[in-house]
This record gives structure tokens, sequence and C-alpha cells, in this order.
């Protein structure tokens, strides 16, 4: 089994933003938003980053989701996180258990997390941050980005 990015890690990634969050829940768009964000905290004047900037770009928010729905799954099979359904959809939030196991955790990743999901929690409590448009906007850079390394057009190279 793959320790980075496997069910387990994303999972417990989910989990430090849940019991930040907690009570209150988060939808699936706000987890992967956030835990990019948390992650890449640094590209967005936070703290330093806790990942490098890869080049897959926007195939890594979708792969993101992938991993976050299953690190959800593990969350719920351990009693740490619940489901409910509400009027936009599939909320999650941490379970009773939750913010006690986080709190169990003492490895030196898990305190960097809790750092970032702080900052980041807070920062989008007092923006009033809408999620998918954020979202939209680092796709957006990703893509500018990408175009900005590409030949100009009308170059020949045959």
């Amino acid at each position: 089994m793959n320790p980075l990015n496997s069910p387990l890690e994303v999972g417990m990634r989910a989990l430090v933003l849940l019991t930040r969050r907690f009570p209150k829940p988060l939808d699936l768009a706000e987890l992967v938003y956030l835990d990019h964000v948390m992650l890449h905290s640094g590209e967005l004047n936070g703290p330093p980053s806790l990942h490098p900037t890869l080049p897959a770009g926007p195939g890594e928010l979708a792969m993101r989701r992938h991993l976050i729905e299953q690190g959800l799954r593990v969350l719920m099979r351990a009693g740490l996180a619940d489901v409910e359904a509400g009027e936009e959809g599939l909320l999650y939030r941490a379970s009773e258990e939750g913010p006690g196991f986080v709190d169990l955790l003492e490895a030196p990743y898990v305190a960097a997390l809790r750092d970032r999901a702080a900052w980041v929690i807070a920062a989008r409590s007092s923006s009033g941050l809408d999620v998918r448009a954020a979202t939209r906007a680092i796709t957006d850079r990703w893509v500018r980005d990408f175009d900005s390394q590409l030949p100009p057009s009308g170059s020949d190279h045959a």
C-alpha cells in the first residue's frame, strides 16, 4: 500500500479539517478545496506549503475528490466521521470521537496539518469564500501557467 495519498492519509487530512470545523459540516467540494489549500497554503499567502507544487495541475483536484471520498469512507467505518443529507447534497462532519482522536496524534505532520487547517478555516470563515469560484480560480491559474509555457501561436516547429 502506498502511504502517500492513500485513503488513510487523505482521510486523516479530512478529519483534521472536519474537527477544526466541528460541529459544523462540510460538503465534498469544500473538503476538496480546503484540502488543496491546506497542503499548498504557501501559494495562497498562507503558511509554508506542506506539499510541493506538482505539474499535474487540474488533474490533481479531480484525483483529490476521489481520494477524499475514499478517505471519508475510512473515517465513517472507524466511527470518526458522519454523513448527513442536506438540501444541497451530502454533508460530512467529525463524529463526537473525531476531535479527541485527532488530539491524540502527535506526529509533526499532523501538527502542521492542524496549523494549516486552523488558518484555512479562519480565512474561509472571515472571507465568506465561495468554494466553487475559488476552485475555478485555481484551475484558471493552472491553465494560464500552462498556456504561458506553450510556444507562441503561428510559430513553425515542423
